[in-house]
Parts: C-alpha cells; sequence; structure tokens
C-alpha cells in the first residue's frame, strides 16, 4: 500500500526518519530551492531519489497543505508493544508510554504524537479499532514527529496490565469527581499516561485499568480542555517530574 505525504516537514522528517520505502517526490515548478526544501533535495538524493518537478495545480488536487512538495511512500510502519519496551531498556530509562483510547480527529491525534516526539516518550499505544490510524494527515498534523515514533496498535486495556507488571504506573486523564488534583499524582518512575476519546473519554476496561485518575485544575469558565490539550499538559508535567527526579 502507498500513500502520498504533504508538507515541508512531513516530508522533510519522513525523508529523515529513513523508516519506509520512498518512490518518487512531486516539487512544484518554480518553487525556491532554499530552506527546508532545499533539505529536502539533499535527503532525496542520499536516497537516490530524484525530484520530479509539476505543475502547482496538480498539487492543488492532490493535497491542498502540499506547501509545494509531496512525496510517495510505502504505508506507515507500526511497531509493537515488545520493542517499545526494549527501547526504554536500550536508553536506560524509565519507561514512559502514552496511550490513546480511541481518539478518532486526526488533528488531536497529530498533536498529541507531536507533543508525545518532544517529551521523549518511548512509544505510543492505540486500539486496534474505532481509532484513527496514522494516516498522511495525522502525520501533516504532527508536523513529520509521528515518522520517529513507535507507535502500537494493540488491546489497550490488556497492554496496560502488561506495562504494570512491568513496574509501570497507569495515570488516566479524567474530569469527573473521582479524579485526583494533578498536583497529587505522582508523576515520576516508570509511566503510561492514558488519554481517552474527545467526547467519551476514556472506556470502561481502560478506566479501570488505571492505577489513578488524574484531574487538571479549571479555573476558568469553560469546563474541560480537549484531548490534545489535555494530555499534552499531562506529558509535559510528566517529562518535569522525570526531568527533577
Amino acid at each position: 500500500m502507498k500513500e502520498w505525504i504533504a508538507g515541508r516537514n512531513p516530508v522533510y522528517e519522513t525523508l529523515k526518519a529513513r523508516r519506509r520505502d520512498c518512490f518518487r517526490l512531486f516539487i512544484s515548478k518554480g518553487a525556491e530551492e532554499k530552506g527546508r526544501l532545499a533539505d529536502i533535495i539533499r535527503l532525496a538524493s542520499s536516497r537516490r531519489l530524484t525530484p520530479e518537478y509539476v505543475p502547482r495545480q496538480q498539487l492543488d488536487g492532490m493535497d491542498e497543505n502540499h506547501q509545494g512538495v509531496m512525496l510517495e511512500t510505502s504505508a506507515y510502519p507500526y511497531s509493537d508493544l515488545q520493542t517499545i519496551l526494549a527501547t526504554a531498556q536500550e536508553r536506560q530509562e524509565p519507561l514512559f508510554v502514552l496511550a490513546l483510547d480511541v481518539i478518532q480527529n486526526p488533528q488531536n491525534l497529530g498533536t498529541l504524537l507531536r507533543t508525545a516526539e518532544a517529551v521523549g516518550v518511548h512509544g505510543v499505544l492505540m486500539p486496534l479499532r474505532r481509532a484513527a490510524g496514522v494516516t498522511p494527515a495525522v502525520v501533516h498534523a504532527s508536523a513529520g514527529a509521528s515518522e520517529h515514533l513507535l507507535v502500537a496498535p494493540i488491546n489497550l486495556a490488556q497492554a496496560l496490565d502488561r506495562l504494570k507488571e512491568e513496574g509501570a504506573w497507569v495515570i488516566g486523564l479524567e474530569g469527573g469527581p473521582e479524579a485526583t488534583p494533578a498536583e497529587q499524582v505522582n508523576l515520576k518512575g516508570p509511566l503510561v499516561v492514558v488519554v481517552g476519546s474527545e467526547g467519551e473519554g476514556m472506556r470502561l476496561l481502560v478506566r479501570k485499568s488505571c492505577d489513578v485518575l488524574l484531574q487538571l485544575p479549571m479555573l476558568g469558565r469553560i469546563e474541560s480542555l480537549n484531548a490534545a490539550v489535555a494530555g499534552s499538559i499531562v506529558l509535559y508535567m510528566a517529562l518535569m517530574a522525570r526531568r527533577s527526579h
């Protein structure tokens, strides 16, 4: 299965990560070959991929977010839980995993993947069904960060139980009265951060697998943050706790 990645940063990161096979590189005729576009051409050359210069209208018809460049690649290379665990061991770091329970909006998924890569998680877990996969739209929304992540489609409840056996503390984001205020939750050590779906939150089995439910303080007039914002805040809280530790 092949797909087209659009946009300068997503294309650049895809080439840089070298995890996909790359087949064709389209560049808009007349585009200035400097900055990120020059980097793309250089990376493509290192992979013996010759740019094809096409009319901008052709790219417009393929993806409105192309920014003058598109790359045809193989499908996204998903990973598995064992590889994620091995990565933490290789880095000699306490386990740090993001689990996404039925995130369906590609923009939200891309934002969470971008944050996950920025804070250095060892991997991302997502359900086998009902959730958005790492599509070209998600790659674009993540600015290409998805290309550097280990993402594993898996039975989440079973995976969380396995991670608890490995010594991880499972933290679920929750806005209800049963949740513990964020400042009272220990985010140091081996950790899994679970973010529920945009509308319904975590599913029951996933929720029951959490060791603690964490609630972010809400001092304004709105009742909640969206999944991507809330998840990103907690990931950075966890990063700061790990660094202080």
